[in-house]
């Protein structure tokens, strides 16, 4: 499965092969990660170095103090982030905003009508791919200017869902 890591600035793409290898960037790493008796501490064998991390939640991602350094980490895989693209403006605010299909799937519900005003984080439809239901919600406060599909309704990925203004 592949993750898509941001520490910091730097972006980082990694591939979990199996239990004891991963790619980083292209790059392949033999690793043991084991977690330390029920607390948030991680012990970490990554190639031929040995690493102890302290991991906790923190706003929008981790937390990872790492060799006395804290670091904002955040993980998303491939099906968050393709949701988490879909949901961003491609438009200036205030500009039409299209919400499209992050991936293939069946229209569960589209809870809005058009002309409804909407705020940001409302659910505009939801989405069903590989089994599970996604909502998608609106990237900002707006008005639905044309709804495109109904319930029932199967999408290609990049389809346009609803327009917001």
């Amino acid at each position: 499965m592949k993750y898509h890591v941001r520490v910091g600035e730097e972006e980082f793409e990694i591939e979990v092969r199996s239990e004891t290898e991963i790619e980083v960037g292209g790059t392949p790493m033999r690793v043991d990660f084991q977690s330390m008796a029920d607390q948030p501490v991680y012990s970490l064998l990554l190639g031929n170095e040995s690493f102890e991390a302290y991991v906790a939640e923190g706003e929008g991602g981790l937390q990872v103090l790492l060799r006395g350094q804290l670091y904002e980490v955040v993980v998303e895989d491939e099906r968050q982030r393709r949701l988490r693209q879909a949901s961003e403006v491609r438009s200036a605010a205030g500009g039409e905003f299209q919400l499209k299909a992050p991936m293939p799937g069946l229209i569960v519900a589209v809870p809005v009508t058009e002309g409804q005003a909407v705020e940001k984080g409302q659910n505009l439809v939801i989405l069903e791919s590989m089994k599970m239901q996604n909502e998608l919600r609106a990237p900002r406060d707006g008005v639905v200017h044309r709804v495109r599909v109904t319930a029932g309704e199967r999408v290609e990925q990049n389809q346009v869902l609803v327009t917001l203004t």
